[in-house]
């Protein structure tokens, strides 16, 4: 090997997967350096897959760092895939090297938050959604599970579907907006139903948690099906150190739903951080605040679970036209009202993960 290619090799231990985010040096996916006549030199990438939707964007990264390097001229960069055995041992040391997600605590461990709500339509995963991206735009590295296996809606309010790389027992999650995604909607075509029972589903909610390289996040944003259900049972017992955020609209009726949710995880021994009030009221043109579904549901419930009030998200049309679009509106509209109290609440939560309560955990579990 000449100088110049153990340079360039050098230089190239400053490109990370965009996917992994780790050096491609550390990963194999330098295949070959070859360096020629008047500074020409030639980059071999074994991607880790055929299909990788980055590859324009590591071949950039590759192109610079190796232009980096004094008396490089010219670069082509090609790109081959890796043997499925290469994709196998890569998926095993990345299962090795990863932190686990549950099981016992230890230092490193990403705090885990599981937002919940006892009925559908109060848009509590268009809350976990906002709420990551403001997590990771605070610069934290984050994680969202869509656990709602039969309504999953992240990659409709992250505007992306394409399937998770796989890399032989390990799952890569799929990155948009700075946050790393995994749902069972990547999984299935358009509108196609899931028909699971709850032993697949216990299998599926373990896979998610076991088997998907998260990347060591400093939080974990789990996106609960509405209600009382197999999932948010598995999960919660599967993750005794989450903290749920319970999610509830002003309306008296769904404030007395969601309070059932909020005991659930009581009865379990998991600890509730709060309420989020979403839907609190509209500000019209006039200036007036139109409470349209009511007032007070966050703050009676908030009382009844002894927890505290975390925020109120009013209702916002761009928060709306975002989700529609694919776009979270964190991302989109930063500064509307909605934006600006979802990051309020982002930034109240904190991430270390708690000594788990043992309050609860001999009672059988109550009917809620």
């Amino acid at each position: 090997m000449s100088d110049l290619e153990r340079e360039v090799r050098a230089a190239l231990a400053s490109v990370e997967d965009p996917e992994l985010h780790r050096p491609i040096t550390d990963l194999g996916m330098v295949a070959d350096v070859h360096a020629g006549r008047r500074g020409r030199v030639r980059v071999d990438i074994a991607l880790t897959t055929s299909g990788c939707p980055m590859r324009e964007r590591l071949r950039a990264d590759v192109e610079a760092a190796a232009r980096s390097v004094s008396g490089v001229r010219d670069v082509a960069v090609e790109f081959s895939t890796m043997s499925a055995r290469q994709r196998a041992e890569l998926g095993d040391r990345l299962r090795t090297e990863s932190g686990k997600v549950r099981g016992a605590l230890s230092i490193g461990s990403p705090a885990i938050y599981a937002v919940a709500s006892g009925k559908g339509g109060v848009g509590k995963s268009t809350v976990t959604a906002n709420l990551a991206v403001a997590l990771a735009r605070a610069g934290n590295k984050v994680g969202v599970l869509d656990a709602d296996v039969w309504g999953p809606s992240m990659p409709l309010l992250f505007g992306t579907s394409r399937a998770p790389v796989v890399l032989g027992g390990a799952m890569m999650p799929v990155e948009a907006h700075g946050v790393r995604l995994m749902s069972t909607g990547f999984f299935v075509e358009g509108t196609q139903p899931l028909v699971w029972r709850g032993p697949m589903l216990h299998k599926a909610i373990q896979q998610f948690l076991d088997d998907v390289h998260w990347g060591d996040p400093d939080v974990l944003l789990v996106d609960l099906p509405p209600g009382t259900g197999d999932v948010s049972l598995s999960l919660l017992e599967l993750v005794p150190d989450a903290r749920v955020i319970v999610v509830t609209t002003p309306q008296t009726a769904a404030r007395q739903v969601a309070e059932r949710a909020g005991r659930m995880a009581a009865d379990l021994g998991i600890a509730v951080a709060g309420v989020v009030e979403n839907m609190s009221g509209f500000a019209c043109d006039c200036g007036r605040h139109a409470p349209i579904f009511g007032s007070g549901g966050g703050d009676s419930l908030a009382e009844a679970l002894g927890v505290p009030l975390l925020g109120r998200v009013p209702l916002d049309e761009r928060l709306r036209e975002s989700a529609d679009a694919g776009v979270p509106v964190m991302a989109s509209h930063p500064g509307t009202v909605s934006a600006v109290a979802l990051r309020d609440v982002a930034l109240s939560l904190p991430l270390s993960r708690p000594r788990r309560s043992l309050a609860g955990m001999s009672l059988p579990l109550s009917p809620v």
